[in-house]
């Protein structure tokens, strides 16, 4: 499976939001990675609507 294909600093911001390791990130599937983005921004989502 080939890595990511994203940038270095795009990379480390999934990392710091999914607290895993870069590496790790750079080799998850395309679609788990979707599917785990989905979920941060449901959280960020939510959060801003409890905020107002």
């Amino acid at each position: 499976m080939r890595p990511l294909q994203i940038s270095a600093e795009t990379a480390q911001k999934l990392a710091e939001a999914l607290n895993v390791p870069i590496e790790q990130i750079m080799h998850l599937p395309q679609h788990i990675l979707i599917q785990k983005l989905v979920e941060i921004e449901r959280n960020e989502s939510s959060n801003s609507n409890h905020k107002e």
